[in-house]
């Protein structure tokens, strides 16, 4: 049998994406590699991405996390959605709500019956029948798979946590799983007479040698660009905030489990409820707002005391055009940056992560594989980009920054959903995108575009019929939510079984 070649990786960089990288590969391909990560204590990481979406679970569930150890080793809160708010009109408030809403009933999507009733006369907000809306804003929490006596899917739920934290959990993890940890910074880069890395020369004259380089350096990029040259592929025309402010608070409460996104004039402010203080950020566009403005907009919508000064970070929405080049594959910032939105940062890693290891090499780097690894890795990026310029765009507020976002021209790919729900009220889902069409019918309901038709399977449930099936889908949702312990009590008892644990 042919020996693998590809036995040594490097991982430059530590915090939340070197160290996911290190546990996942270790986890997975740990008899086959071995691993090193190479990072210094002198180098901070932007540590703002504190929230997620429910595919975190599924990560921490193949590293075998317990639910309880994570939450009480990150400090972290649970999070079934994101409020937005004055994202259509200022007086406006909606939730992108994790799992289902409603029920479908054969091929018929629940927002068309839900559409239909509207057209009668019907008052109901579209947010009465997801669970997880009436759960949230109750701050109410336990895992909950299914309803009770029904026929409803339960609560879906992801986290919010501290990312430093999460970083030295996964570090212990991975150090257990026999990955060495380097300390040090990088001073150059030789290449190979083929172009691909040779090995990482450190300050101190030590050489990591390896046959896969891992760019996890964040917007520095020293492999990924600054070695290969990969390029960059810049997206500020549709989405041209490049500044961030972030800032901690007190949070003297149970934390609300859900993150709330709240527009201001030329942005929006991020606040992401732990359970030792709150995440604070403003995220914004230096063409229409100086620092000092947004310095005072952020500290002015804090909830409590602030813990810091704010921190300033720059950054420009993009992608590298190619995410694995050689013997290199960049994860997280290195690999391009889209605006925490739609809480997308981790997210991008992991899947990054799983896409790597669906394509590790065994005897070779082949061509093909670099090249179906980037071609998905495109893929990733674009469809969250749409998603998160339908924010943007779809926008009734009179700022010039929100008014030129309105009227900007968007890619063809969001053009064309645009139009058929405005149409119709469908939306269909790429094979491997991220986001439901559930997720693009609360944003593109939550900020007003009603379709002017529907679809004519919908008419098949009559007048009488349809308001007996909405009140008891409304029923069943909010006896249940009523039912359900409140969120702190819920942290509060997996702080204790792990501490009984420990």
């Amino acid at each position: 049998m042919q020996e693998n070649r590809v036995r040594k990786v490097a991982i430059l960089g530590g915090g939340s994406s070197g160290w996911m990288a290190a546990a996942m590969l270790a986890k997975v391909m740990g008899p086959l590699l071995e691993i090193c990560l190479v990072e210094s204590e002198d180098i901070g990481t932007v540590g703002v991405g504190e929230a997620t979406i429910p595919p975190i679970q599924l990560f921490n569930g193949l590293l075998g996390l317990d639910e309880a150890d994570f939450l009480t080793q990150t400090l972290g809160s649970i999070k079934l959605g994101i409020q937005f708010e004055g994202w259509g009109k200022p007086e406006d408030s909606y939730m992108h709500a994790f799992g289902d809403i409603g029920q479908a009933l054969g091929l018929t999507p629940f927002h068309q019956f839900w559409l239909k009733a509207r057209s009668e006369g019907d008052q109901s907000d579209f947010w009465d029948y997801s669970l997880n809306y009436q759960a949230a804003k109750a701050g109410r929490f336990i895992p909950l798979e299914r309803i009770p006596d029904s026929s409803l899917k339960g609560l879906v739920h992801a986290y919010h946590f501290d990312a430093g934290l999460y970083a030295q959990m996964l570090r212990r993890f991975s150090e257990g799983k026999g990955v060495k940890r380097i300390e040090g910074k990088v001073k150059a880069v030789p290449l190979e007479a083929d172009g691909s890395i040779a090995a990482l020369v450190l300050e101190d004259g030590k050489r990591v040698e390896a046959d896969l380089f891992i760019d996890c350096s964040g917007f520095r990029a020293l492999l990924i660009e600054g070695a290969l040259k990969a390029g960059f592929e810049a997206w500020s025309h549709w989405l041209p905030c490049d500044r961030a402010l972030a800032v901690p608070s007190r949070n003297d409460g149970d934390p609300r489990p859900y993150t709330r996104s709240i527009a201001h004039k030329a942005g929006w402010q991020w606040q992401i409820p732990l359970q030792h203080r709150t995440g604070n950020g403003l995220v914004y566009c230096s063409q229409y707002l100086g620092d000092d403005e947004a310095a005072a907009i952020l500290l002015a919508g804090l909830d409590g005391e602030p813990l810091a000064e704010p921190r300033l970070i720059r950054f420009q929405i993009g992608r590298r055009r190619q995410q694995w080049v050689k013997n290199c594959v960049s994860l997280g910032l290195s690999s391009g940056f889209l605006e925490p939105l739609e809480s997308t940062s981790l997210h991008m890693v992991q899947s990054g992560i799983i896409r790597l290891i669906k394509h590790f090499p065994r005897a070779a780097i082949h061509d093909a594989e670099v090249a179906e690894f980037n071609r998905q890795s495109m893929l990733d990026f674009e469809y969250i980009r749409d998603f998160i310029i339908l924010h943007y765009h779809l926008n009734q507020r009179v700022e010039p920054f929100w008014r030129d976002r309105r009227e900007m021209a968007v890619p063809d790919t969001l053009k064309r959903r645009l139009a058929l729900f405005a149409a119709s009220g469908r939306v269909f889902r790429e094979q491997d995108e991220l986001f439901s069409e559930v997720a693009w019918y609360q944003v593109l309901l939550g900020q007003n575009l009603m379709p002017v038709d529907r679809d004519p399977l919908a008419d098949a449930l009559g007048g009488p019929q349809l308001k007996d099936f909405l009140d008891k889908l409304r029923n069943v949702i909010r006896g249940t939510c009523d039912r359900l312990p409140r969120h702190g009590d819920f942290l509060r008892r997996a702080q204790q079984l792990a501490k009984g644990r420990g």
